[in-house]
């Protein structure tokens, strides 16, 4: 008997994994788990198409239905465009991609690898000055037919080391921070304006708590 893990990875697999989140759900494996656990129908993936229904109706079981209205609409294979002369470089394109495929740095013109882009438009509505387009790629091709199989595993994979990097990067954060409350701490009353004894002691209580609550999370 298949499994609920193995069923959502088989699932996963057919889906285009734009991580566009259109389906209501936060990347696309959470969008097969709900499918597996029976909590979300198969027909809430735009960028699968009509193909992409179909692929989940016979791995499923389930009746094949035209795509929910309320998720979108199939359509071509879009490419983010950011135009270069109005980019301020303030990175929240660079954020929001699932894939990494803008590269830039703060206060720096930004930039799409084209051929890494999934065109999940999550980059659009972050920026500050309206700079990035969605320009059509595979104009008369949509869902499954303008999208590979390699280039969904691809991305799969991009998305993967993208959610490990923001893991690391925010506990690596979460160290330095604790080191430098534990600079503080191990000699409050230099690192501090404060000097009624009292008051010190309450600050000195705020940050033990603080850092044994961060302790306790990293643990868990």
């Amino acid at each position: 008997m298949t499994s609920l893990a193995e069923l959502t990875d088989t699932l996963d697999r057919a889906l285009p994994q734009t991580q566009c989140t259109r389906c209501g759900y936060p990347d696309c494996r959470s969008y097969a788990a709900a499918i597996a656990d029976g909590s979300a129908d198969i027909n809430q993936c735009p960028p699968g198409g009509a193909e992409g229904v179909a692929r989940l109706a016979r791995l499923t079981g389930r009746p094949a239905t035209p795509l929910n209205p309320a998720n979108g609409t199939e359509g071509p294979r879009l490419l983010a465009i950011i135009d270069e002369a109005w980019c301020i470089g303030c990175t929240l394109c660079i954020k929001a991609c699932p894939v990494d495929s803008i590269v830039g740095a703060p206060k720096r013109m930004h930039t799409v690898i084209d051929d890494l882009c999934t065109g999940c438009e999550l980059c659009v509505p972050v920026c500050p000055v309206d700079c990035i387009s969605l320009e059509p790629v595979t104009p008369g091709r949509t869902g499954w037919d303008a999208w590979t199989t390699p280039q969904a595993d691809e991305a799969r994979e991009r998305f993967a080391f993208h959610t490990m990097r923001l893991v690391r990067e925010k506990t690596e954060n979460d160290a330095r921070l604790e080191q430098k409350a534990e600079a503080k701490l191990a000699d409050l009353a230099s690192h501090s304006k404060i000097t009624d004894p009292a008051v010190l002691d309450t600050k000195r209580a705020i940050i033990e708590a603080a850092l044994a609550r961060a302790r306790a999370k990293r643990a868990q």
